[in-house]
């Protein structure tokens, strides 16, 4: 059974430890969390509440290496935080089981080992204030900066080594740098199985002990409408890329924190109410003069293990690369879009042409496992395309997608 050890701050250094192992072998996963030093009074209360949330999510890297549904956790949790932490392992964890040929009673259950309560701090106005967005370099999170631009606010980016995109030298106000070391040495160790896990999450807890640390009381995410149509089903589990991008994700974080950490503290992304086709209209409109020719989207060529991403590029051959090329041609020229692939077009890129069906929703090809638009919206994306665009060699059918229409129930006004 997988087994939670425990978790460590040091003040001195600013370096969180978390620990974890299996009860059938003597490999002890050891992950270290580097975060940025500030010179402010520490709240150990509100931090532990912190780095617990931290320690609970950083754990699926771990556990996914030999999945078992019990769990032995000696920290005290209640029965809402079982039922928080089972649908992080379980729905957080569906591309996994998918491509693991796992069911939902195969993953984690957690065990509540203590009554019901909920005592949150309350966070002082005149000590807490102020927003952390987390920033990557993409798209969405440079629209945020750039529509959070009159607020009280500063960035966060967590990298695996000590270097950061160079656009992020050029944003609006400071950016701390957090540095995450996995247990990659004794990951390989244990041979198990390998898949995606709830990274966005994880990233967001992260911001939310940065945040206690700076005396912020905002953690924003940047996340437009996106995550919610499922790639496919097992046993009734949506089998879901991007599980913590999700509306429901979203709000089942806000409760948590607001339940166990602060009700005082505002997570959440100030794009959620915008389609991912308006999102790029807005950074065309908003951001693409300033950041047009330096930012990326493309996981491939920037943000694997090890990888330098100090200048950020695109690799033109994988699913995110289509999505964006999809995304961007109803409000750019071709030539300029072309620029960012070696002046090509992807839709000419017989390589992708599974990719593009994929996202399409066309010939039964499976939607790839990436944070990509929902299909409707790409076929509305695809329609939309500028006339000097050349035609994908197939058919791609009509949408009536209105890119335009807000979201409104999930606009919670994050960047008034």
């Amino acid at each position: 059974m997988f087994k939670f050890l425990d978790y460590d701050f040091n003040p001195e250094n600013f370096i969180a430890i978390f620990r974890y192992t299996f009860t059938d072998n003597d490999i002890i996963f050891s992950e270290t969390v580097k975060f940025a030093k500030t010179e402010n009074i520490i709240d150990y209360d509100l931090l532990d509440r912190a780095l617990f949330l931290s320690f609970i999510l950083i754990g699926t890297s771990y556990y996914k290496t030999h999945p078992s549904r019990e769990v032995i956790l000696e920290h005290k949790i209640d029965k809402y935080q079982a039922n928080f932490f089972d649908k992080v392992y379980q729905e957080g964890l569906s591309q996994f089981a998918y491509e693991n040929h796992l069911k939902r009673a195969d993953l984690a259950h957690f065990a509540p080992n203590s009554p019901d309560e909920s005592d949150p701090i309350p966070l002082n106005p005149a000590d807490y204030s102020g927003i952390l967005s987390l920033q990557s370099g993409g798209k969405d999170s440079l629209l945020t900066a750039e529509l959070i631009a009159n607020t009280d606010h500063s960035f966060l980016y967590c990298g695996n080594i000590n270097s950061h995109p160079s656009i992020l030298d050029n944003l609006n106000a400071n950016c701390q740098i957090i540095t995450r070391h996995l247990d990659l040495e004794d990951l390989q160790k244990s041979s198990g199985l390998n898949g995606h896990v709830p990274v966005t999450y994880i990233l967001a807890s992260f911001a939310i002990v940065q945040a206690i640390l700076n005396h912020q009381s905002s953690v924003f995410l940047s996340v437009g409408h996106e995550g919610d149509e499922p790639h496919s089903y097992i046993d009734g589990l949506p089998v879901n890329h991007q599980w913590s991008k999700t509306w429901e994700a979203e709000q089942l974080l806000k409760d948590y924190v607001h339940r166990y950490i602060s009700k005082d503290f505002v997570i959440g992304s100030p794009l959620r109410q915008y389609s991912e086709l308006k999102i790029a209209e807005l950074f065309v409109e908003k951001c693409w003069q300033k950041y047009g020719h330096k930012f990326s989207s493309c996981n491939i060529a920037n943000y694997r293990q090890g990888t330098d991403n100090h200048n950020l590029k695109w690799c033109g051959n994988c699913a995110k690369c289509a999505n964006s090329y999809l995304l961007f041609a109803p409000f750019l020229e071709r030539t300029e879009l072309d620029s960012l692939f070696d002046n090509s077009s992807l839709f000419e890129n017989n390589n992708l042409f599974d990719d593009f069906k994929g996202l399409l929703g066309i010939d039964n090809h499976l939607k790839p496992f990436e944070c990509v638009g929902e299909v409707d919206e790409l076929r509305k994306a695809y329609s939309m395309k500028n006339k000097d665009y050349p035609n994908l060699p197939f058919k791609v059918p009509n949408s009536d997608f209105d890119y335009q229409k807000l979201n409104t129930s999930q606009d919670l006004n994050y960047a008034k």
